[in-house]
């Protein structure tokens, strides 16, 4: 079976979604949307407490990486959303667009459209509703009254050079996620140009000679084929677009001549220079008042009546900006603050009453890829997150400098007053000499903040896979938005800038 649009869209996720509900809003414009997930129909989406629910199930492709030899040898999971929405459906909702410093060295990589004044008009017209919390935890009141203590400034969200810690502001609208497919889809679904297929695995995309003319997809083992008049946009993300790119024989020639895969565009960068930022929680005891206690009746009733109360909370309700060493310019790690025992990524349920608190990686210099375990389409790629490989070491001695940090901050009377002092995980790390209590934490708790970037980088160089346009490098008429175009991580949370890509997409594929 075979069908023909103008424009096909391969993925759903945060960028995907923005791309196919822009350009179908011209009716003289037909559009085809393909996702691998199913509908966003799952209640865990739409209760912001309960993300981690939807981990390991069927809307999450369920990523694990190689063992990694900077975390003890561990394997890291990696959740990604495969449904309606993407990630946007399975994040802890936090809209921290980040520094325009970031934005404007993506501007030295890939041109001026690509900087902090082209691209701040696009964060603020986004269909996304960006919203207070509605219910924080006391908690949350203690925690910023503690970094006061430490010597830290409160602020407003979100500026453009932040400097301190504030309240997360969320992605909710009246207590309830608000992702790309409620934000985008949701509105654009009944429009006639828009096509949305779900179940769709996308196997490659097609090719005459160097110009892309289509896609093959499975839908219950059965192969279609869609054909695009204008251009093919990939918006699977920083794991599945390149490695669509590579089964479609645009990449490191030798990977696609171990896998039997025909070269097609000679472009060693694919699935290369990923960054991805690490995060290593503290978690102590508390005696209560945590988010454990959100799925009792009372709870439930008050969500479900109101759209308030725990079940609003987004695990992360605080967060700042600070420098592990006073010389920098701009701060280095984020500490993240949780109201709740968020140990083992909420896998193994909660397992008491507790506080979670730590550092998050913003720049790391180590690197990690994307590459091919087959050439087979439904096989996973393999993920090597290099976490905390980079030859100096810097990455590492930043991450203890910013466990330290974490532990003072816990030693301020109000938070020392809600805590007893006992680690939850790993179980009497309180009673280790303090530098090696913070090498097991770093090692043994540490695990992704599920921001992988820049696999498919974008820039003005050659060696670039898609230039600041978008286009993937060799071929024409083949487009790529979502994280993976990210020349750099930003200082911030991916979910924001990624809708701003698809944006700035549709607008390039509109001129």
């Amino acid at each position: 079976m075979s069908e023909q649009f103008d424009y096909i869209i391969v993925g759903a996720g945060s960028a995907g979604a923005v791309v196919a509900s822009r350009l179908s809003e011209d009716p003289t414009t037909s559009v085809l949307l393909l996702e691998a997930g199913g509908p966003d129909t799952d209640s865990n989406i739409s209760i912001p407490a309960a993300f981690s629910q939807l981990f390991k199930s069927q809307v999450d492709w369920n990523y694990e990486t190689i063992p990694q030899p900077g975390l003890d040898g561990r394997t890291v999971y990696w959740p990604r959303g495969k449904v309606l929405g993407g990630s946007s459906s399975l994040n802890a909702m936090m809209w921290v667009p980040g520094f325009a410093a970031d934005y404007e060295n993506w501007a030295k990589s890939a041109g001026p459209t690509w900087g902090w004044q082209s691209l701040a008009p696009l964060f603020e017209s986004t269909n996304i509703n960006v919203a207070e919390q509605r219910d924080p935890r006391p908690l949350t009141s203690t925690f910023l009254n503690g970094v006061r203590e430490a010597g830290h400034r409160v602020e407003a969200a979100n500026s453009v050079q932040p400097d301190g810690f504030t309240q997360t502001r969320v992605t909710q609208l009246k207590g309830s996620r608000h992702n790309t497919s409620q934000a985008y889809l949701k509105p654009a679904k009944s429009r006639a140009n828009l096509t949305i297929r779900t179940t769709a695995h996308v196997e490659k995309v097609n090719f005459d000679r160097q110009t892309a003319t289509g896609v093959s997809y499975l839908v219950d083992g059965k192969r279609f084929e869609a054909s695009a008049r204008r251009e093919i946009v990939l918006s699977g993300g920083a794991v599945n677009t390149p490695q669509t790119l590579m089964l479609s024989g645009i990449g490191d020639p030798a990977q696609l001549g171990r896998h039997g895969i025909p070269v097609l565009v000679e472009s060693p960068e694919v699935g290369q220079n990923m960054r991805d930022h690490l995060v290593s929680l503290i978690c102590l005891e508390v005696a209560g008042g945590t988010i454990k206690d959100a799925t009792k009746i009372g709870n439930v009733i008050k969500y479900l009546t109101r759209r308030k109360g725990m079940l609003t909370s987004n695990v992360a309700e605080a967060y700042g900006f600070v420098r592990t060493d006073d010389a920098l310019e701009l701060p280095d790690v984020e500490l993240i603050f949780a109201p709740v025992a968020y140990v083992q990524e909420g896998l193994s349920g909660i397992p008491c009453h507790g506080a979670s608190l730590g550092p998050i990686l913003l720049q790391p210099k180590s690197r990690g890829n994307i590459s091919l375990a087959s050439a087979d389409p439904l096989a996973k790629a393999i993920v090597d997150a290099g976490y905390l490989s980079d030859p100096e070491g810097a990455d590492r001695a930043t991450m203890l400098r910013a466990l330290k940090m974490v532990s003072d901050i816990f030693a301020t009377p109000s938070m020392a007053k809600v805590t007893n002092g006992r680690h939850v995980s790993p179980r009497g790390a309180e009673r280790l000499p303090m530098d090696e209590m913070l090498s097991t934490l770093l090692e043994h708790n540490s695990h992704t903040l599920y921001h992988p970037t820049s696999t498919a980088r974008m820039g003005t160089d050659d060696t670039s896979v898609v230039d600041p346009q978008l286009r993937v490098r060799g071929v024409d008429r083949l487009r790529v938005a979502d994280a993976s175009v990210m020349p750099e991580i930003i200082r911030g949370h991916t979910h924001a800038p990624s809708v701003v890509i698809g944006e700035k997409a549709a607008q390039l594929l509109r001129s």
